[in-house]
């Protein structure tokens, strides 16, 4: 297996780390993405919630997820546009969940990195459509694309039929900020201009 590539490592230890403070320190409040109508919002929350993880299975899922699909990524674009990826993806994720509670009045608070894992996710399968991959659940190899496409369609249909309690909106708004942000890079709609590499 080669080596954790520099980001994705520091990720993964810094996430790991938090989750081991939260344990001891209050730190919601201040750094998970409350709704703007709750009057605790506050605008470094559009980053620091990333970090934060609701329990043990959530930061599991999540690191094993940047480490599955990260690692690749990061070696294929190198450490500038991996981090520029993220923090699309994060950024859009944490708009369209703001937008999200802003119409339904919800108040519960957001964190975990899902919103720039669903980011990596998308661009994993624009990327590599054709690599077969085998997710814990279901536990069925399919095509990258696929993978992409199923996930895509049941956070959508969740995200409307609600109740879970978790961010599904916040998931499609990090794949929307990759889109956005490999379209960018592409010099395709809705930027136009040159293509780029």
């Amino acid at each position: 297996m080669p080596p954790l590539p520099p980001v994705t490592k520091a990720l993964l230890l810094i996430c790991t780390a938090i989750f081991c403070l939260q344990q001891f320190l209050p730190l919601d409040p201040w750094f998970a993405l409350w709704p703007l109508s709750s009057g605790l919002f506050w605008p470094w929350q559009l980053g620091t919630y990333g970090f934060l993880h609701g329990d043990t299975l959530h930061l599991f899922f999540n690191m094993l997820g940047l480490w599955m699909f990260g690692s690749e990524l990061e070696r294929l674009w190198g450490t500038r546009r991996y981090i520029q990826l993220l923090i699309a993806s994060v950024l859009a994720a944490a708009v369209v969940q703001l937008i999200f509670t802003l119409l339904t009045g919800s108040r519960a608070p957001t964190v975990g990195a899902s919103g720039g894992l669903f980011g990596l996710l998308l661009s994993f399968g624009m990327l590599f459509p054709n690599r077969v991959i085998m997710p814990l659940f279901p536990p069925i190899p399919m095509k990258a694309r696929t993978f992409v496409a199923v996930f895509g369609g049941l956070e959508l249909l969740f995200g409307l039929t609600g109740g879970s309690g978790v961010a599904h909106f916040a998931h499609l708004g990090g794949m929307l900020g990759a889109w956005l942000m490999i379209s960018f890079w592409r010099g395709k709609l809705p930027f136009g201009g040159p293509r780029r590499r």
